[in-house]
């Protein structure tokens, strides 16, 4: 599980200039928040829903706060806690590779991160003496459309279009290529790709899967004190929709 230091609640405003946001704090006060997210956050953007924010009193960062997660309301009159930082997803799928919590990555004895291999720098890589190698790049996933699922990417995405070419020349070459969708979003219970929105990158992850590539999805489980996050695990296994 990846742990959380004391988030603190309040109402998103806008965000501003990729990675701005305005939060209004339960206490009253206003402030910036650095989003960290450089994606379109699109149905994560939603003024008017509950986040919580990260603080930090480093004096050499211009902003106290971060933020981390949004509260959405669900179709079915539920809420579902979305992890907005990008920037966590290695975290919780390198949590959950130690653990050995993600069956079919789990078993090897050795795990590297940020490897240039086939044109590209992947996120993890695997080894082991039996096994041999498995590469992994990591995607995550919060964007839920009007028809209940889940896709990738939530705009044009030319750098994961080519992560793909190079997981698919590792699978032509006989090496283990895999694509894991963190599917950082409590109410995402599947995963396609968005040729809605990037009908390239589909038409490549086709490509790959059919090349060899493994692409798996797991989703996130937020654990809550008192209905404040403190620590998330990748431990659903969900349906691609390929």
């Amino acid at each position: 599980m990846l742990g959380y230091p004391a988030l603190v609640p309040g109402i998103l405003l806008k965000r501003y200039k990729r990675f701005l946001a305005d939060i209004l704090l339960d206490d009253g006060r206003e402030v910036v928040a650095h989003c960290p997210n450089t994606g379109s956050m699109k149905a994560v953007n939603v003024p008017g829903c509950r986040v919580w924010l990260s603080p930090s009193d480093n004096p050499k960062r211009k902003l106290a706060w971060t933020w981390e997660f949004i509260e959405l309301p669900q179709a079915d009159g539920q809420v579902a806690l979305a992890s907005v930082h990008t920037g966590r997803a290695n975290r919780i799928v390198e949590a959950a590779l130690e653990a050995g919590a993600l069956a079919p990555l789990a078993g090897y004895a050795t795990l590297r991160r940020e490897v240039k291999v086939a044109g590209a720098r992947l996120d993890f890589m695997l080894e082991d003496p039996e096994r041999g190698r498995a590469y992994i790049e990591v995607k995550q996933v919060t964007l839920k459309e009007e028809d209940g699922h889940g896709y990738f990417p939530d705009s044009v995405s030319v750098r994961g279009t080519k992560h793909l070419h190079s997981l698919r020349l590792l699978a032509e070459q006989g090496e283990r290529a895999v694509l894991l969708f963190c599917v950082a979003h409590e109410g995402i219970a599947d995963v396609a790709a968005a040729a809605h929105i990037d009908a390239t990158y589909a038409a490549a992850l086709a490509e790959a899967a059919a090349s060899g590539v493994e692409v798996l999805a797991y989703g996130i489980d937020v654990e809550r004190e008192q209905g404040t996050p403190t620590g998330v695990r990748l431990a659903r296994h969900l349906p691609v929709r390929l």
